[in-house]
C-alpha cells in the first residue's frame, strides 16, 4: 500500500505553475496523479503524445481549447480528458490559480517539463 501527503511528494515546475507528482512509473501503478496548479493569467499550449490524461478541477477556473478553438470552461467539479492524445491550450483565470488533480497513463517518470516557449505544442 501506499500512502503519502502533499507535502511529502516531488514538486516539478512544468513551465506555468507546479505539479506535485504522487504516483510515478517507479512506483509499478502504471498510471500517475498529480495535485497541478496553473498560475493566474497563463496560456500554455500543450500536448501529450506518449500519455492520456484526465484533470478534475477542484478550485479556480479557467478553460481548455481544442484545435478546432471549441472552448470549454473550467470550474470546480469539472473533468476534462484528452482521450486522443489532443493537442490544446489550458488558459487560467487572470485572476485566480487554477488547480486540477489530473491522471496520466501510462505512468509519468517524474522529471517532465514543458517547453513553454516554442512555436509548437510541448509534448512529452
Amino acid at each position: 500500500m501506499l500512502v503519502r501527503h502533499l507535502n511529502e511528494v516531488p514538486s516539478v515546475d512544468w513551465g506555468n505553475g507546479v505539479s506535485r507528482r504522487f504516483l510515478l512509473a517507479s512506483d509499478g501503478m502504471n498510471y500517475t496523479v498529480t495535485d497541478t496548479i496553473v498560475l493566474a493569467g497563463t496560456k500554455s499550449r500543450l500536448e501529450y503524445r506518449n500519455h492520456l490524461e484526465s484533470c478534475y478541477c477542484i478550485e479556480g477556473s479557467g478553460e481548455v481549447v481544442d484545435l478546432a478553438g471549441n472552448s470549454y470552461p473550467l470550474s470546480p467539479g469539472t473533468l476534462y480528458a484528452l482521450n486522443d492524445n489532443d493537442p490544446h491550450f489550458l488558459i487560467a483565470s487572470p485572476d485566480e490559480d487554477l488547480r486540477l488533480v489530473c491522471v496520466f497513463s501510462p505512468a509519468l517518470r517524474g522529471d517532465e517539463v514543458h517547453s513553454l516557449d516554442a512555436a509548437e505544442f510541448s509534448a512529452y
